[in-house]
């Protein structure tokens, strides 16, 4: 058994050596930083550091570089770590400052380390687009005195690729505590499979997975998992690695199928390095979305007896990306259409149909009253509540959006008169529903509508619904007592 003194050179020599740019950090600083960041009573850090943009300034500072190997000196054009260590605020500037934000976040949540896409400058005033992975290492978990944080140059796509060291005890702390998810496979049989088809004479291989899916499923079963990290576990809520690969078949299924398909395909054309997005489930069977990096090690690319796969998850990338697209459609106040698509669908409909459709004005009365009387937050929960109801009113393939202030409009394609009908009665119907369900002012809908019966007609019936609703309006306010003008 090595001795302490053997296995610490052990590390030195490996870490100095590693291929990837690493840096031994002291976080204990920034761990004090946000223990008076907390007791000034910051709760939305994104919030305050947005505001405050002079404290990132506090966090670069509470960090204390311990080491960086060899390979951050050349990536960072330094002669040496005391010249790199001296220049710090050359190399974290710019348009790194909103980056860092996502960073501190992770690390203020309570997260054991962070991920994070951002920017950074070498000495010779090179930009380096940078993935930054960090964690607190075993052990440091109270002080976060250890940090160990690796930055993957991708600037030119270029992936990293961990080596095998010499030394098993640091290889198997590196994989172990590695910050993405990592798997080392045996494609053997694999591969055993694709050359018995290849010696039957077979060209076309993609027809071949076609008339053959259960091809797919024979080799999906004939990988063998040799081992995973603790990230891993974590990743897929598995609390041992025995349970992990024990329900390895809740994990990759449906669309992984069609993943591994092609990734099939790629090894029959000697694609050795691939990577791709699939989609996996944890053992919860909650869908995750993986950024899939496969190789099979240049050692072993006679019998695929060792493959290495990393996995990053970027499921919040997906939903952020989906909440983004759906943002371009929708109003976020109410959760209806927005007008952007509500003028993109009211085009679809002038050239497509289904005729008859069927247009619906609506302008909600009295908010200007509300906003005045009670505030701005009480017509934006007026405005809520009427999106409740039109979301309610209608079914697809009908439309109900926002097009204004205080203005919706429902499109119905395919609706005749006494269908619209139906829809304002059961729009008034589901308003009195809602009034009896929240006190204060009462919710009331000023409603016009028309029916187009082809695509020229469109624009008129959209029109007549909008003097039907003002009439409408009128007619409230008349009744009500006082100027419409007021109560808008």
């Amino acid at each position: 058994m090595p001795s302490t003194l053997s296995s610490q050179a052990d590390f030195e020599y490996m870490f100095e050596l590693a291929p990837v740019s690493l840096w031994l950090e002291d976080y204990s600083g920034v761990q004090a930083l946000f223990a008076r960041w907390r007791a000034e009573g910051v709760q939305d850090l994104a919030a305050y550091l947005r505001a405050h943009p002079e404290r990132l300034g506090d966090y670069g500072a509470a960090i204390r570089v311990l080491k960086v190997n060899q390979r951050t000196l050349e990536l960072f054009a330094a002669p040496d770590q005391a010249m790199l260590v001296a220049n710090l605020a050359q190399v974290f500037r710019g348009d790194m400052h909103e980056h860092v934000i996502a960073e501190l976040e992770q690390l203020w949540g309570g997260a054991r380390g962070f991920t994070n896409q951002t920017v950074n400058y070498a000495l010779d005033g090179r930009r380096l687009d940078v993935l930054i992975r960090g964690r607190i290492l075993p052990g440091h978990e109270e002080r976060w005195d250890r940090v160990l944080v690796s930055l993957e140059d991708n600037t030119c796509e270029r992936v990293a690729r961990r080596c095998l060291e010499r030394s098993e005890h640091y290889a198997r702390s590196l994989f172990e505590h590695s910050p993405v998810s990592l798997w080392v496979e045996d494609f053997s049989e694999v591969k055993r499979l694709l050359d018995e088809v290849r010696a039957r004479g077979i060209q076309d291989f993609r027809t071949f997975l076609k008339v053959h899916p259960e091809f797919t499923e024979q080799c999906m079963r004939e990988i063998r998992v040799v081992d995973v990290n603790q990230l891993t576990l974590e990743l897929f809520g598995a609390v041992s690695k025995d349970e992990l690969l024990g329900g390895v078949h809740r994990m990759f299924r449906g669309e992984m199928r069609e993943s591994f398909a092609e990734q099939l395909l790629d090894l029959w054309e000697g694609r050795y390095f691939q990577q791709r997005e699939v989609v996996n489930y944890n053992l919860g069977g909650e869908a995750l979305h993986i950024h899939m990096q496969f190789a099979v090690l240049r050692e072993q690319c006679e019998d695929w007896s060792m493959v290495l796969l990393s996995l990053v998850d970027i499921t919040a990338r997906k939903k952020a990306e989906a909440y983004l697209e759906y943002l371009g459609k929708h109003d976020v106040l109410t959760g209806l259409r927005n007008r952007a698509y509500y003028v993109e669908e009211l085009n679809r409909l002038a050239r497509k149909g289904p005729w008859p459709v069927g247009v619906l004005v609506i302008d909600l009365n009295g908010l200007k009253l509300l906003n005045d009387g009670q505030g701005h937050v009480a017509g934006d929960a007026m405005l809520r509540r009427a999106g409740e109801v039109l979301a309610k009113a209608v079914d697809q393939p009908a439309c109900a959006a926002r097009i204004g202030g205080d203005e919706f409009s429902i499109l119905l394609p395919g609706s005749d008169e006494r269908a619209m009908q139906a829809v304002v009665e059961r729009l008034h119907k589901l308003k009195d529903l809602n009034n009896q369900f929240y006190p204060g002012q009462a919710l009331s809908f000023a409603v016009g509508a028309a029916l187009a019966t082809s695509g020229e007609q469109l624009e008129a019936a959209t029109q007549q619904a909008d003097q039907a609703m003002y009439a409408e309006k009128t007619r409230y306010y008349t009744q009500a007592g006082f100027n419409r003008r007021l109560g808008h």
